[in-house]
């Protein structure tokens, strides 16, 4: 823990030197905010769906650091959010905590980029502004009427002042009790603390980012009554910033638009922390820092230890197993080899756990499998954390070791022949039911188009499925591509497979309502007539014929 708060605070020193007056990518900025916050409100629900939004949120980063000013700060972002993608192999709170931090890091980025724009260029920061200033909860009217007064000092004041009081609102919510709405609230302050950390030095006692990072790591560790004190200091020196920001601080500058004859921005950049404060040390990709840096409140395992070997290994897997929804099989095999590579430099405490082996041999025989499937990688997600669960001295899931037993047996070519014969055998009882009762009576034909219906998804698992895999083995990209329309592949088969559902089941009750209407069973009895007396020496035409009787 002690070696994660000191990579937290040398990361600090990323945001403070983000502050070249260069303009940020306004667009990819809030597509990105637009997808983390996406993944954030559907995590938990719909995992497959969760990783198309991180793919769309880690391309608009790939857009938006370009134009960042500091490449430390350009792969902080990337660190944090790979720390997302590993969250989502544990809880929902911890990939909505390591959203919120990676919200604050997206905030400040912008704060001081703005800040430095409009103290330079002010008429290349309007767009900046007003974004700026709906992200911080403040009317972009106020502050750029603010701004175009030569105010900027106060347009700073509205919005930390606003930044500040969603930090105490956040902090306020905390419990002290170890569960994941507690955490998700520490970390949404740790978040916000982020955007206000420069201000938060000048208090008497000054914030500082040792005493997020303590809280989390007492939180994790289910130390509440060492929680409770490091509240009630952080609530305190919350409340000493909040009330040293009731009055904006007096303009001292020239204003925006005139001449600065100091030669100096009305608000500058701000500094850096000092040496004393921060470490050298290179922190973990995901770890239970929670300090306004680029990993500034990184997820806590709710029940397990973390490691960094580990967190990139899940990083990699999810990689994996989005890259299969899409039938990008060559994409996943370099993931999976990315994973395994991770998996050979985690701590030893992993390695030595009872299982490693087994899940590196695992990895490298599924990254070997002809036509992967994302049931396959989601059973390597789950052996990972079994092999954790049993570095902690617990014992892993039964149903894990089930479906990790299950992919390894049934997956690549064996799965494609079971489908595909299951698929052929389908052909049968469609073929009895129309020699039995032919095509003419259209009750009839609808229990035939039901039956059809509800087989369909294994007819399409078997024959695209074994087209997938045989363009998988042979290399034949187009072939290899209509594993992505299988019904299992990604979450639009389980929708698909309700409305099929649906329709067979209309298909079948009209049908059969309709040979019950015909027997007398529903709506009155049919008067029976006449029976036709069968023609001597033709004994074989008094069979019944189903086709004319019903």
């Amino acid at each position: 823990m002690g070696a994660a708060r000191a990579g937290v605070l040398a990361l600090m020193l990323a945001l403070s030197a983000a502050g070249t007056a260069s303009a940020q990518n306004l667009t990819a900025y809030s597509r990105l905010a637009q997808q983390l916050d996406a993944a954030a409100a559907a995590a938990g629900q719909d995992s497959l769906a969760t990783l198309k939004q991180l793919d769309a949120a880690q391309a608009a980063l790939s857009e938006l650091q370009p134009t960042l000013s500091s490449a430390k700060l350009s792969a902080a972002l990337q660190d944090t959010l790979n720390a997302v993608r590993a969250a989502q192999a544990r809880t929902p709170a911890e990939l909505q905590a390591q959203v919120q931090l990676a919200r604050g890091l997206m905030r400040k980025a912008l704060y001081d980029q703005t800040m430095n724009l409009l103290a330079t260029t002010p008429a290349n920061g309007s767009d900046h502004l007003k974004l700026l200033a709906r992200e911080l909860g403040v009317e972009p009217a106020s502050v750029q009427t603010d701004v175009q007064a030569g105010h900027l000092n106060r347009a700073a004041w509205k919005l930390q002042q606003s930044a500040t009081a969603k930090l105490q609102a956040a902090l306020g919510s905390v419990q002290a009790q170890q569960s994941g709405a507690a955490y998700l609230n520490l970390a949404r302050a740790a978040g916000w603390f982020t955007v206000v950390q420069d201000a938060a030095r000048s208090v008497d006692p000054p914030l500082k980012p040792e005493q997020f990072s303590l809280a989390l790591t007492q939180l994790s560790g289910g130390q509440l009554g060492e929680l409770q004190g490091s509240l009630r200091s952080l609530r305190g020196g919350v409340a000493a910033l909040s009330t040293s920001l009731k009055t904006p601080a007096a303009q001292t500058d020239s204003p925006v638009k005139g001449a600065v004859s100091s030669g100096k921005p009305p608000v500058s950049v701000p500094p850096a922390p000092s040496p004393a404060t921060s470490s050298p040390a290179t922190p973990p990709r995901v770890s239970p820092a929670t300090t306004p840096g680029a990993n500034t409140g990184a997820t806590i395992a709710a029940s397990l230890p973390r490691t960094a070997g580990a967190d990139a290994a899940y990083a990699s897997l999810g990689r994996a197993l989005s890259a299969t929804t899409r039938a990008d099989l060559p994409a996943a095999r370099r993931a999976l080899q990315d994973a395994l590579t991770a998996l050979t430099k985690a701590p030893a405490a992993l390695r030595n756990a009872p299982g490693y082996g087994a899940l590196v041999q695992r990895v490298k025989f599924m990254a070997g499998r002809a036509a992967l499937r994302p049931a396959d990688v989601q059973a390597l997600i789950g052996d990972l954390s079994t092999l954790e669960a049993r570095q902690a001295g617990k014992s892993g899931s039964v149903m894990t070791a089930l479906a990790s037993g299950t992919a390894l047996a049934l997956g690549g070519g064996v799965r494609a022949m079971l489908a595909l014969l299951l698929a052929l055998v389908c052909a049968a009882p469609l073929y009895l039911l129309n020699l039995a009762f032919g095509g003419k009576n259209p009750f009839w034909r609808a229990i035939s188009a039901a039956l059809l219906l509800l087989l369909l998804p294994t007819l399409a698992e078997g024959l695209l499925g074994f087209l997938g895999w045989l363009g998988d083995t042979l290399n034949v990209p187009f072939l290899r591509g209509l594993l992505a329309l299988t019904p299992g592949q990604s979450a639009f088969g389980v929708p698909l497979r309700m409305l099929i559902t649906a329709l067979a089941l209309g298909l079948a009750t009209y049908g059969f309502r309709g040979l019950c209407v015909q027997f007398g069973l529903l709506g009155g009895r049919r008067p029976a007539g006449p029976r036709p007396a069968p023609k001597p020496k033709q004994p074989d035409q008094t069979s019944f014929d189903w086709d004319e009787e019903l």
